[in-house]
């Protein structure tokens, strides 16, 4: 297992509790994080888009992260 820390920003921060929180995935891509994430909180699958940003960069569902790396969740936004 990996440790990850995670920023939340937006509606994430409500679903997961919190503006910062840490999550074990069993793999070390977007991919698998996103699965650990929806496993443990399942409203983020309500979501109509989640993008995650590796080290302030949009990733790729198969880009490697590391711990350490600065992850954060970017929801959905709405223009006005």
């Amino acid at each position: 297992m990996h440790t990850f820390r995670v920023k939340a920003f937006g509606i994430t921060k409500d679903i997961l509790g919190g503006k910062e929180m840490v999550i074990e995935a069993p793999g070390v891509t977007v991919a698998d994080l996103r699965s650990a994430l929806n496993e443990k909180y399942p409203k983020l699958t309500g979501l109509r888009s989640l993008f995650i940003a590796v080290n302030n960069s949009y990733a790729a569902e198969t880009a490697e992260i590391r711990e350490g790396d600065e992850i954060a969740l970017i929801p959905p936004v709405s223009g006005g």
